[in-house]
């Protein structure tokens, strides 16, 4: 026989009474973090790591935890005097449209991921690939180990480069894993990724500019 509401028990009541979401934390002082909070890198772990203000400030510093964790910087910038193309993008050995390139501090090697299906598929860089596409850049050589990342694109026959932040370089994996449809990721996914690139194109700034200040 069925319950009916009010005979139902307080322990089964707590399964069907919808609970709000639990704040997230910081992960090194267990404070709460509002929804735009900064981000560390665990170079130990390779992992991202949740942060408060303070702490990344406080991981921003030299010789901080011994250099485990490093803080992901904010910064957005393009290059508008470089321009990739097709050879480039071969070098890169890239068979996607996107990818991001960074170089990993602990294993010493040049790395480049692309978003798939199954999550970020990842490969080594030689050096010299790196060089002959990106070497023309100041990018490549402002470029911080394990915490940024120079983010790929190619569409239409147009290419993009721009200098980013790591950690939106794994929030854009993740949202391609969820929408992914089909062979070639479907409308809603092609969508997401152009909204992603309008909001980086949006708050990259050029690098000369960057030089001059």
């Amino acid at each position: 026989m069925t319950a009916s509401p009010a005979t139902r028990t307080p322990g089964l009541r707590r399964f069907l009474t919808e609970r709000p979401p639990r704040p997230e934390r910081c992960e090194l002082c267990a404070v709460p973090v509002d929804a735009d909070h900064r981000h560390l890198v665990d170079t130990e772990k390779r992992a991202l790591v949740c942060a408060c203000a303070a702490c990344a400030l406080l991981m921003q510093q030299p010789g901080a935890a011994a250099g485990r964790f490093r803080t992901v910087p904010a910064r957005y910038l393009t290059d508008p005097g470089h321009r990739l193309d097709e050879s480039a993008w071969e070098a890169l050995q890239i068979p996607v449209g996107v990818a991001f390139l960074f170089r990993n501090a602990a294993l010493d090697r040049l790395v480049a991921l692309y978003p798939s299906p199954a999550g970020a598929t990842e490969s080594e860089l030689e050096p010299a690939t790196w060089t002959a596409a990106l070497g023309d850049s100041p990018l490549a050589g402002l470029l911080e180990p394990d915490v940024e990342a120079l983010l790929l694109r190619r569409t239409d026959g147009r290419f993009e480069c721009h200098l980013v932040p790591i950690d939106i370089c794994y929030e854009l994996v993740g949202r391609m894993r969820l929408l992914w449809q089909g062979f070639d990721g479907g409308a809603e996914a092609r969508a997401a990724l152009d909204a992603f690139f309008a909001d980086v194109s949006r708050r990259a700034r050029p690098v000369d500019e960057r030089v001059r200040s």
